[in-house]
């Protein structure tokens, strides 16, 4: 058998790796290389059983022929982090002073074990009898790689972790990857954490190889480990490459600076922000979960900086996220495992506050310049207002930018191009490079997708510049696991139909599904056109939304289809991109008039001609179009301009504020609708605007006046209305102040209805709007007179409303808190960035007290609805969500898709308590979150316990919606008797609307009584509903 792999650490040759070293390796190597009369094994009682006999045998064995022979003592500690104290170290300490003879300084120790084992062991070995020789050899892959290696030891103090210690090196690191065969997978993944740590900081090729090897190491974590069968015999090349590779760069460091002159700081990238979220989160979430987090908000602290270009910080989420590590706090599974416990930002610059790392008051982080880099050879010195920026949820813009900017701004790339090229590159024959691509949110859950459809691989070049797409050819299989697209639209509208091209793999159907308001964001109308078309799409929970159920089909039968196209262009352009590989030619037929957003359609076919599909729209049908079968042929590269919606705000700023801007590539050649903004849009308005074939500057009006337009149709560019709406606001240069904006109905089913929620929040500035069915008019007022958003400016989770009303913020006379900042994620994850460093805008990161939390305006309040289970509160709060145009949440499915569980095995698992604790949690959160603009129904329950009747009373004092919905008991309770999806009373069902009955009227400020209906008598009841809903919100 070949010898172990070496590393050199401080100039000895200290570390030894292979699989397989622990039985036939260390005692031989220890005998030999580390002499004593007395070693000693030191471990936890878990792993004592498991790996201590192997090592007395092979001891034994080695040592057989040895005069003196040395003696081997063991002792157990019991596991976990309780155990790295004083009084663990000094209960060792004596048991060894105990031993006849007493251990003397010639002991060896062995430490076999996690971090905890090594950093306590160690600290002992570095002061008993003023220091002893000791080894590790690390059982999980966090300690292999991270803590065994450079020396530092420690205990923890109920001041915080590490604080007091020593740095000792050790004799030996012993790096026996066999252990990680039987290595829980959540302890192996929070070791990852650590190797692409430490790939982000030193090698961009070993980051772009644990991208490579992302899905073949994953596999095997998650495979049975057996006799037979080793987890990781398959890829022990791989995996020992892997480890490898990061516990050399940590050694080379630690050799260059064993005492933390500055270079040893750079291995704590991730760790600033990752060790304050542990301190208020552990031990529910673990070391490496939180560096993972830190690292993506470090990352984005560099970028926020001008350091880190903005393709970095996707990529790094991306790679973190293939490993199964979280990359936000608010991961379904973080918020799962810590019970929900909030970080606040405070609290996390408070734990940033004591931190080794730092000079004196100065906080120091490491910061990155590209991947594989850091901006210095240390961390870096970053004020407490840049890291609010990144931390909090919310960011107050203040008015004003300089006067004489000019500025050129290149937008991330179109977020409706990416798309298109992502599905038409994977679906082709090839490699295709893909340049300017948009690294978004929703961009990364159409690339996760694909990759699992088995439909294409991508590795990227260039310091992530470039995505390389090695696409099958339309060769799909199945997805074993559901694909969750968020309220990523497009891909949930694109991957309907590509799903239905896989062929049957280890299972016969594919599940997409989505968070809340993709549950309610309408799809029926491209499912209907599939299903007649023989593809087998089910719903699983409400018609014509997601989640779906779609059969692997190999492709639908093609021939004659058709379409309505009123609601959304995705659904045409869906059925195009699949339509080569259907079972025959396609003909596809546009039904019911005049499509939505034909430019988008354009933009489709246009796409497939680069692709070597050419799509021909009928001469003589309307609306038709014929589609060849055949494969797409991946061209060498194609380059995506960037995204014309996008590009609104950076234009909508020098239009607003009077200053110069850029857009080097977009002009009048774009795909894009949305190019034609400037021109049709801002010119009319009184703004300068230069537009050649590839760009577009725009010069707003020097005196700052603005012209309302009278009328304005945004049918080809709906998604820009929202920035047209805030330059509406502030625009009185005519004596009809007033805009109307209208074609753009759409509007209503995107990532809220957006028409409303314009609507509402600029009447918080104090401009009057009104609403039309596809549109809105807007009456300008003077800057001067805009109000100041008393609780912030709600964005409803939708990127174009925050970006927009940022817009505003620059003219406003008081700064503008916009609240659900990450939000621009989806399609400009550096906006704020581009704001601050650009435009030099001044921006505050801001985290609202609960005692300071947005008091809801009763109209705009979002409505609750309690009452018992089967009183019919999800029904009527659908017909709320449609009578008031809002969303609709039933706060049970909400709970059921955060846990990822029914209620009922929520129930089972956690007991009725800890159910109640889940439902609590989660009502605490949407009034914290979503305060105006839904309607929610709550569970029958949740008025069981006093903190749920606190929180509901609280809310409605505080000029909130909560309404008790009622019915004949006697209709409830037969209802519940043939009720069996739900978990079962345990108590008599009168009695406990008895019991509830006056808590309910307690947290309710507005009371319904629902009659049972007859189908005839259905349309009055709903016309009484809507009036009364239209009373309780101020609508009349």
């Amino acid at each position: 058998m070949a010898a172990p792999t070496t590393i050199k650490i401080l100039g000895r040759d200290s570390i030894v790796a292979d699989f397989g070293i622990w039985k036939r390796h260390v005692a031989d190597d220890l005998l030999t290389n580390c002499s004593s009369s007395t070693y000693i094994l030191i471990s936890d009682t878990t792993l004592t059983p498991l790996y201590v006999p192997s090592f007395q045998a092979a001891f034994e064995n080695a040592a057989s022929g040895l005069t003196p022979k040395p003696r081997l003592l063991t002792y157990a500690i019991p596991p976990g982090e309780l155990s790295k104290s004083r009084q663990t170290k000094a209960d060792i300490e004596d048991w060894m002073l105990s031993r006849q003879p007493p251990c003397g300084r010639d002991t060896v120790i062995i430490a076999l074990g996690g971090g905890v084992i090594g950093d306590l062991i160690g600290y002992v070995a570095a002061t008993y009898m003023r220091g002893v020789r000791f080894v590790q050899v690390p059982t999980t892959l966090l300690a292999m790689v991270d803590s065994s290696i450079g020396g530092k030891t420690a205990i923890d103090t109920p001041h915080g972790k590490n604080l007091i210690g020593a740095i000792w090196q050790p004799q030996k690191i012993y790096l026996d990857m066999e252990f990680l065969n039987t290595l829980p997978e959540r302890e192996f993944i929070n070791g990852m954490a650590e190797v692409i740590k430490t790939a982000a900081i030193s090698s961009e090729e070993d980051f772009a190889a644990l991208e490579k090897n992302a899905d073949a190491i994953l596999s095997a974590v998650k495979s049975e480990n057996t006799p037979e069968r080793p987890r990781f015999g398959g890829i022990q090349e791989i995996l020992k490459l892997t480890i490898l590779a990061s516990a050399r760069f940590k050694a080379d460091v630690v050799s260059k600076d064993e005492r933390e002159g500055g270079l040893r700081n750079l291995l704590n990238f991730g760790h600033s922000i990752g060790h304050a979220i542990e301190g208020i989160l552990a031990p529910q979430i673990l070391h490496g979960e939180c560096v993972a987090i830190g690292m993506v908000k470090e990352a984005e602290l560099a970028r926020h900086l001008g350091l880190l270009k903005n393709v970095a910080v996707p990529r790094l989420v991306k790679c973190l996220a293939n490993y199964g590590l979280p990359t936000s706090l608010k991961d379904s599974r973080i918020r799962r495992l810590s019970a929900g416990k909030h970080c606040s930002v405070d609290q996390l610059l408070a734990f940033m506050a004591v931190d080794k790392k730092n000079a004196g008051p100065k906080k120091k982080v490491v910061l990155l310049s590209a991947i594989g880099r850091t901006h210095e050879q240390q961390a870096s010195v970053v004020s407490n207002e840049d890291i609010k920026i990144v931390l909090a949820p919310s960011i107050e813009v203040s008015p004003g930018v300089p006067k004489s900017l000019q500025v050129t701004c290149t937008p991330p790339g179109s977020k409706s191009i990416s798309n298109r090229a992502l599905v038409l590159a994977a679906l082709g024959s090839g490699t295709c490079r893909i340049k300017n691509l948009l690294h978004s949110d929703d961009t990364e859950v159409m690339l996760n997708a694909l990759e699992r459809l088995g439909a294409a691989t991508f590795s990227w070049e260039e310091e992530g510049e470039v995505l390389v797409v090695h696409g099958n050819g339309g060769a799909l299989k199945a997805s074993p696991e559901e694909l969750y697209l968020g309220n990523a639209g497009t891909a949930s509208r694109f991957l309907t139909t590509v799903a239905t091209l896989a062929n049957n793999g280890t299972v016969s159907s594919t599940v997409l599904t989505g968070n809340a308001r993709m549950k309610q964001r309408p799809i029926g109308a491209l499912v209907d056109s599939l299903r007649a078309n023989g593809a087998g799409v089910e719903y699983l929970e409400t018609n014509g939304c997601l989640p779906l159920k779609i059969d692997a089909s190999g492709g639908f039968a093609g021939g004659e289809i058709s379409l309505a196209a009123k609601i959304s262009s995705q659904y045409v352009s869906s059925l195009l991109m699949c339509a080569p590989y259907a079972k025959e030619p396609v003909t596809l037929k546009l039904v019911g008039g005049k499509p939505i957003s034909q430019q988008y359609i354009d933009m489709t076919t246009a796409m497939m001609r680069s692709f070597g599909i050419d799509v021909k729209r009928s001469t003589t049908e309307e609306h038709t179009y014929h589609i060849p079968q055949g494969k797409y042929m991946n061209p060498a590269e194609y380059i995506i301009e960037s995204d014309a919606s996008s590009a609104t705000y950076p234009l909508a700023v020098a239009a607003i504020t009077g200053t110069t801007c850029t857009i080097p590539n977009i002009g009048s050649k774009s795909l894009q609708g949305d190019a034609r903004f400037a021109v049709d849009v801002l010119r009319p308005m009184g703004c300068e605007v230069s537009q050649s074939e590839y760009s577009t500057t725009v010069t707003g009006p020097k005196d700052g006046v603005l012209k309302p337009l009278p009328n304005v149709d945004m049918e080809p560019m709906t998604d820009a209305f929202l920035t047209a709406s805030v330059l509406a606001a502030v625009a009185t240069g005519s004596p009809n102040r007033t805009t109307r904006i209208f074609g753009i109905a759409n509007q209503r089913v995107k990532e809220c209805n957006r028409i409303r929620a314009m609507k509402d929040e600029l009447a918080k500035f104090g401009v009057i709007c009104r609403e039309h069915d596809d549109g809105l008019e807007i009456d300008g007022i003077d800057r001067s007179t805009l109000l100041q958003p008393p609780h912030g400016v709600h964005c409803y989770d939708d990127h174009r409303v925050a970006m927009s009303f940022s817009v505003l913020a620059l003219t406003a006379p008081k700064p503008t808190l916009i609240l659900e900042k990450e939000c621009v994620g989806k399609t400009w994850p550096g906006w704020w960035d581009t704001l601050a460093q650009l435009f030099k805008a001044k921006l505050e990161g801001v985290e609202l007290k609960s005692s300071t939390k947005q008091k809801a305006e009763k109209p705009a309040a979002s409505i609750f609805i309690i009452g018992m289970r089967g009183a019919g509160k999800t029904t009527s709060g659908l017909w709320a969500a449609k009578a008031l145009k809002r969303p609709f949440i039933d706060l049970d499915v909400e709970l059921e898709s955060t846990i990822g569980k029914t209620i009922p095995e929520i129930i089972k698992e956690r007991g009725w308590e800890g159910f109640r604790e889940a439902e609590l949690a989660l009502l605490q959160k949407v009034i914290r979150e979503k305060p105006t603009g839904y309607v929610f129904a709550c569970g029958g329950g949740i008025v069981e316990t006093q903190e749920g009747r606190d929180v509901l009373v609280q809310y409605h004092k505080a000029n909130g919606n909560v309404l008790l919905l009622m019915r004949d008991i006697k209709e409830v309770m037969d209802f519940l008797k043939i009720d069996k999806t739900r978990p079962a009373y345990v108590e008599d069902m009168m009695g406990v609307w008895l019991r509830r009955k006056p808590w309910y009227q307690q947290c309710s400020n507005f009371q319904f009584y629902s009659q049972q209906s007859t189908q005839d008598e259905m349309g009055r009841a709903l016309e009484s509903f809507s009036r009364f809903l239209r009373v309780i919100t101020g609508g009349g």
